[in-house]
């Protein structure tokens, strides 16, 4: 286990936002992983997308990496953010803009406060 989780924190450590999920973000495999990498396309966040679903090995290993049992995880900085309900609730509540002004990852604030208008 200790390569895949090598080859995690590479990831985490080379990208700025990383999204661990089923699909990819232009095809996303199931509803969570879907949601999140809408939310963070249509707050134009620039985020590395890994498909768990490639590799068992994969999958099993971003699990036991984060200590964290479900799929998608969201990466800012090196930093596990969270899964799905997390990050939507970050979003709602503005923490999520908070986190990637934080870490200097760009994203539109006028994206993120029509999500939070349209859902509000």
């Amino acid at each position: 286990m200790s390569d895949i989780h090598a080859q995690i924190k590479d990831t985490v450590d080379q990208n700025d936002v990383v999204l661990f999920m089923k699909g990819t973000k232009s095809m996303p495999q199931c509803g969570f992983s879907s949601r999140v990498a809408q939310i963070l396309t249509f707050m134009e966040v620039p985020f590395k997308d890994v498909n768990v679903l490639d590799s068992a090995e994969m999958r099993d290993g971003i699990k036991t990496f984060s200590d964290w049992p479900t799929i998608p995880q969201l990466y800012i900085k090196g930093e596990f953010v969270g899964g799905c309900d997390i990050i939507t609730e970050m979003t709602l509540s503005g923490e999520l803009d908070k986190a990637l002004a934080d870490a200097g990852v760009a994203f539109s604030k006028e994206a993120a406060e029509k999500i939070r208008e349209h859902n509000g």
